[in-house]
């Protein structure tokens, strides 16, 4: 008997074994294959990640080969300078001309004050100094260019005229070129590579911008302020802001459909600039006053479009007279009433 339960007992013992034996080699299996998938997952991944930086290569590579390059918002024909003396004689008093300084008024002195916003029509015969194309080595002498030139290089600072008229909010080069150039329009043109003797009628998209051109700006407007001064018995002018006027157009028709300021400039600011630049003399070429001279001398015709003598509701002439001619005559009238101020003063 016990050496038959110690059969027993063995055989049980060598069935355990081989058991044991079976699970491992099955257990060494698996982990066997899980490592090869993971690392075939491992593989898949690096593929992946290598052709996705190639495609990021190729993209970056792209677009540095696609940008462009920004055009300038207020492009103007370069002028070339004079490389001998174009004049008979030496001109050195523009170079050296400076503004003189305005009188110190008190604030307790200015018994009467009225601002007033004029308009400067170019067209005008008078004013045709303002449009004057020649070119001189300091530039074009068309007011325009000398004001846009003077806003470009950073000597004045520009504030948007459609926020407001005191000079809050500056105004950068580029909102200056979007303004004055107008917005793009996409329109049908003959597509001359598919269809070059245009006989089957193919057409495409063509993106056509406006490009700003100095003879449209025909306007100026001109912001002052008349101040009667106790102490010396005088009425003084004092011009606060000058800006361009744009006129729009139906494309359409063709005909005028209204005019806002593009941008203004501080005039005391521009008063240096304006110094170094003659005003065309029709009569006498050798005989020429700066801008400033003009400004302040008043050698321009206008007509007064706002004021804030009896306009409590802050409005322009032309938002509450509609005819042309009601307009000119309010215009006189308000500057008849300030004149006559100052007259009404003395007893003859």
């Amino acid at each position: 008997m016990k050496w038959k339960f110690a059969k027993y007992l063995l055989l049980v013992v060598a069935l355990g074994a081989v058991v044991n034996t079976v699970d491992a080699q099955q257990a060494r299996k698996k982990t066997t294959r899980k490592t090869t998938t993971v690392k075939k997952k491992t593989t898949a991944k690096k593929t992946k990640a290598s052709v996705s930086n190639a495609n990021l290569t190729v993209a970056k590579q792209d677009t540095m080969v696609v940008k462009a390059v920004k055009p300038d918002p207020l492009k103007m024909d370069t002028i070339r300078k004079s490389l001998r003396n174009d004049n008979a004689v030496e001109k050195n008093l523009i170079k050296d001309r400076v503004p003189l300084p305005y009188e110190h008024i008190r604030e307790d002195d200015a018994v009467y004050r009225e601002k007033v916003w004029r308009e400067i029509d170019i067209r005008e015969k008078m004013n045709l100094p303002f449009r004057y194309k020649a070119d001189e080595d300091n530039g074009n002498q068309r007011f325009i260019a000398i004001l846009l030139n003077t806003v470009k290089s950073g000597e004045v600072t520009a504030f948007d005229a459609s926020v407001d008229d005191r000079f809050t909010t500056p105004m950068t080069v580029e909102a200056i070129g979007d303004k004055l150039s107008g917005k793009c329009d996409t329109t049908l043109v003959p597509d001359l590579v598919k269809d070059p003797t245009l006989a089957k009628g193919i057409m495409k998209d063509s993106v056509i911008c406006e490009e700003f051109n100095m003879d449209d700006i025909t306007k100026f407007r001109i912001k002052e302020e008349w101040v009667f001064d106790k102490e010396s018995s005088r009425m003084y002018t004092r011009i606060l802001g000058i800006a361009p006027v744009k006129t729009y157009f139906d494309r359409v028709t063709g005909r005028e459909i209204g005019s806002a300021p593009i941008f203004w400039v501080y005039y005391p600011d521009m008063r240096p600039t304006l110094a170094k630049f003659e005003v065309y003399n029709a009569k006498n070429f050798g005989a020429r006053m700066s801008w400033e001279e003009l400004f302040e001398s008043r050698f321009f015709s206008s007509y007064i479009v706002k004021s804030t003598l009896e306009n409590p509701y802050n409005l322009y002439i032309k938002e509450y007279i509609k005819d042309p001619i009601l307009k000119l005559l309010e215009s006189d009238n308000v500057k008849e009433k300030i004149f006559n101020y100052e007259q009404d003063l003395w007893s003859y």
